[in-house]
């Protein structure tokens, strides 16, 4: 590819990024007005899963300055190579307990709290590097035996033993929705959480007040069910790119189950 075709392959994708960025943004704010929000009370983590770094340094250039990643190993190498930029990283995938200390190196908050193990295990990280990190309890709310977090009826005594962990700063609840055409049993499950979120939340010091839900199939319905945090991957950068690593032969809009 010579210079002159490099340089417009670049200006076509920014193009591209900023029309979708336009376009997520206009139904963000029109799911707000619906459901009578402010668009301040919404915020975008833009999942950047698969996504090249290059591509996620053409975003930040667009305004973006917060990235959620499901990899803790796929994020240290984005970390890595945008270490340049001032950027925010989120884990927003299961944590194995053993991918702890690196997560705890660069992530400014996390998603998927699940067990009391893996609080323990994020306790002792932190305790060591003399830090506190941002956490959202995640709860499986479709009841689907594929999906990580938290069955209903534990949430309580979770939120219970929190206090116990004083490195853990807990922010709200996560889920993802079933992944259905049937937009009731979607919306049943951002209503589920607003539900539980409701009844923990005056709990004394629980903190837990944001949700965490929605993704490019369905953050219109989380936020119209009170959504605080979207996490949208390919509503903003299209098609993934394949496993192998070859680059995108385009950017699409889309929908997927993991953002």
């Amino acid at each position: 590819m010579s210079e002159i075709d490099s340089e417009r392959f670049t200006d076509d994708r920014r193009s591209l990024l900023r029309s979708n960025l336009d376009e997520l943004e206009h139904r963000i704010n029109m799911a707000c007005v619906r459901a009578g929000r402010r668009r301040s009370e919404v915020r975008l983590l833009p999942v950047s899963k698969r996504v090249p770094s290059a591509i996620v340094r053409m975003a930040s250039e667009l305004g973006l300055s917060n990235f959620g990643e499901n990899k803790v190993q796929e994020a240290e190498g984005k970390v890595r190579d945008l270490a340049d930029l001032s950027l925010d990283w989120s884990i927003i995938g299961h944590l194995q307990t053993n991918k702890v200390k690196s997560m705890v190196n660069f992530a400014s908050e996390f998603h998927a709290l699940d067990s009391l193990r893996l609080a323990d295990a994020l306790q002792v990280r932190l305790g060591a590097e003399g830090r506190r990190l941002d956490v959202f309890v995640q709860v499986n709310t479709s009841g689907e035996e594929s999906k990580y977090g938290l069955s209903p009826n534990e949430v309580a005594e979770f939120v219970r033993r929190l206090p116990d962990y004083p490195a853990l700063i807990p922010r709200g609840f996560m889920t993802l929705a079933i992944f259905s055409g049937d937009a009731a049993k979607v919306r049943e499950c951002f209503k589920l959480l607003r539900q539980l979120r409701d009844a923990l939340r005056d709990r004394a010091s629980s903190g837990l007040n944001l949700l965490s839900m929605g993704m490019t199939s369905d953050f219109e319905m989380a936020i119209e069910e009170g959504a605080d945090v979207i996490r949208v991957g390919q509503a903003i950068f299209g098609s993934r790119p394949t496993k192998d690593g070859h680059y995108w032969p385009r950017l699409l809009r889309g929908n997927e189950e993991s953002s």
